[in-house]
């Protein structure tokens, strides 16, 4: 699963320690998320998406499509 989550950190210009911060959580978790390592729990992902007032499809892109 790819993210946009190092994009959307940047643009307000903040730091993988800041977004932690913001988030409750630690700058590792930030950097695995951010370099698809580890995917997000579900109230993490929407906390994330909420932070950056988007939906969290606009923020996580799941390529999998089901087979016909």
């Amino acid at each position: 699963m790819e993210n946009r989550l190092k994009t959307y950190r940047e643009e307000r210009g903040w730091s993988q320690g800041e977004l932690a911060r913001r988030l409750g959580v630690s700058r590792q978790t930030i950097n695995a998320v951010e370099t698809d390592k580890y995917d997000p729990s579900l109230p993490l992902a929407l906390r994330m998406a909420k932070l950056f007032a988007v939906n969290v499809p606009d923020l996580f892109i799941d390529t999998w499509e089901p087979e016909a």
